[in-house]
């Protein structure tokens, strides 16, 4: 026979209070961006932080890697295009840069830069984004990468 009202109040009432919500992707995990234009760090930060991704933002190349190697952040976002040098090279620096060879980096590229986006491959780029993004795009692209 079936189970009477008592019953199935008690069994939904004991799996209510066992299920834990879900946690947040980022969980305080580290993203560096490395990103010259103020309005794409704004809301880079403001959509990771938003997943609970402790965000940190320099707008130089020429610091870039001493700050990756200081701070050892989880994920890269790296603009091509930067003042000081290039993100290309600091890609290239960093993947000859002993225990950062293979931390996850995604190159944010402008939309017809072929010839960049192939040397990035070439120097050891994780992913692309090519700017503008859409914001879903970037959080996806974060998450997959953090979970490999």
């Amino acid at each position: 026979m079936g189970q009477s009202d008592t019953e199935l109040s008690q069994t939904t009432d004991a799996d209510a209070s066992t299920s834990v919500p879900a946690p947040r992707q980022g969980a305080g995990r580290r993203i560096l961006v490395i990103e010259d234009e103020p309005s794409i760090t704004e809301a880079i930060r403001f959509i990771l932080q938003r997943d609970e991704w402790a965000v940190s933002i320099i707008d130089r190349g020429d610091v870039a890697v001493a700050t990756i190697t200081g701070q050892k952040p989880d994920l890269v976002i790296l603009d091509v295009m930067l003042p000081g040098l290039s993100g290309l090279e600091v890609l290239r620096i960093l993947r000859g840069t002993a225990g950062f060879e293979a931390l996850p980096v995604i190159m944010l590229t402008a939309r017809g830069q072929s010839a960049s986006r192939t040397l990035a491959i070439e120097y050891g780029a994780t992913e692309f984004i090519a700017k503008p993004f859409a914001n879903a795009d970037l959080v996806d692209a974060v998450r997959r990468l953090a979970a490999s």
